[in-house]
């Protein structure tokens, strides 16, 4: 086993797993496609994934989230099915970027892409509530937006400079986590002045 070429792709996993918790569907999309035009090989047990029924499936679902996730209300509803979703495709592309190149137990991969999915997307969940009462849903499109891009970064980074998607995945990881506080502590005071009656104040 080539070692650089295991822990490349082990790096890669990190931050394919990190985009699939800012959005679920499109790095799955790419990664598909991808492989169907022969630019990566995710190997037999993933060829399914470039296979035309799941990227049409999988590109209806990418465009509904695309446009859904920008509305407010109906972000919120696609962010609690997100909560099964993003984990799912964080574990399908940890395991498949993985399967070729490194020896790391399959049921390992699939925990850790989880686990990575799934932090990425519950700081992005708790921060949305934020975002919608500091602008009143006026911000919503526009984080969703830099949510889609920067899914879509990692996702090309990933398969390009993998140590570079890794150390991107650490940093949105501290960052959101620093949000999702900074949000937890608004919504609190919120429901405590609404408890007393007194007006909200803008976060600080």
């Amino acid at each position: 086993m080539d070692v650089t070429s295991a822990v490349g792709s082990v790096l890669g996993a990190f931050g394919l797993s990190g985009a699939a918790g800012l959005n679920a569907w499109l790095p799955l999309f790419i990664a598909g496609l991808a492989d169907r035009f022969g630019w990566i090989d995710l190997g037999g047990s993933y060829g399914w994934l470039s296979s035309a029924p799941a990227l049409i499936v999988i590109g209806v679902l990418l465009v509904a989230d695309l446009v859904g996730d920008k509305i407010p209300a109906v972000d919120s509803v696609l962010h609690g099915i997100g909560t099964l979703v993003a984990p799912t495709s964080g574990a399908v592309l940890f395991t498949a970027e993985t399967s070729l190149n490194s020896h790391l137990p399959t049921a390992v991969a699939a925990v850790l892409g989880a686990l990575t999915a799934g932090s990425v997307h519950a700081g992005r969940s708790v921060a949305r509530p934020f975002v919608t009462g500091t602008t009143a849903g006026v911000g919503n499109p526009v984080v969703s937006a830099a949510e889609d891009m920067t899914s879509l970064a990692l996702t090309v980074v990933a398969f390009v400079v993998p140590v570079v998607a890794f150390v991107a995945v650490l940093i949105l990881l501290i960052g959101l986590g620093w949000l999702a506080f900074r949000a937890s502590r608004w919504l609190r005071r919120r429901r405590e002045r609404k408890q007393l009656g007194t007006p909200p104040r803008s976060p600080g």
